[in-house]
């Protein structure tokens, strides 16, 4: 059983607020994948933290495993804390990194992704990867979220150890239309021109 008030909920909204706003859905128990933009390394623990208590308890962040198992608070914090789904983005001819995401999605859990794969150190995001349409083609009953993270760039720039007390707003959109037919390309652009909508209210 994973906690869902903690220490790092708590300081995490002392640093830089994680205010939610739900621009186009409400809070819910339904089945989801929230997908985000990705600036900085606190983006995972502000999402979740910005989520309703009740909420948290089944919803696991995607997080990469060689960054998050790295030293003994970040691994306490990913796997005692967040429960995140560890990814290993170094792929090998056995190993297929989607897989725990889709072991997530079957066990019901709902999920916090970040489709640009790496961190940008800027306000709009980049191209987006596949991940995430392969996962919508195979759960096509998981509500597709569109998240966007303010400020958060700023408060935790690239290289910074400590981050710099601000405040960070999380935009919440309506659901992502999907339709299992619908072309990958043409998928990846709509989600990302959900992201960027957001950026702008």
């Amino acid at each position: 059983m994973f906690r869902i008030t903690t220490p790092i909920v708590l300081l995490t909204r002392l640093l830089v607020g994680a205010y939610p706003q739900w621009k186009g859905c409400s809070p819910s128990d339904t089945q989801r994948i929230y997908f985000a933009n990705h600036t900085s390394h606190l983006d995972t623990i502000v999402l979740w933290s910005s989520l309703p208590q009740s909420m948290r308890a089944h919803t696991r962040p995607v997080a990469a495993k060689d960054y998050w198992v790295k030293g003994a608070i970040r691994r306490r914090i990913a796997i005692e804390e967040l429960n995140v789904v560890l990814v290993d983005r170094k792929r090998t001819e056995h190993s297929d990194p989607m897989e725990p995401l889709r072991e997530c999605l079957r066990e019901g859990s709902s999920m916090i992704i970040f489709p640009e794969g790496t961190r940008r150190p800027q306000a709009i995001p980049s191209e987006f990867k596949s991940g995430i349409w392969r996962l919508a083609r195979e759960f096509p009953h998981v509500e597709l979220i569109p998240v966007y993270i303010e400020n958060l760039h700023r408060a935790m720039p690239k290289g910074a150890l400590i981050p710099v007390p601000t405040v960070c707003s999380v935009r919440f959109g309506a659901p992502l239309p999907f339709t299992p037919d619908d072309p990958k390309e043409e998928f990846l652009a709509r989600a990302r021109e959900a992201v960027i909508k957001l950026s702008e209210q």
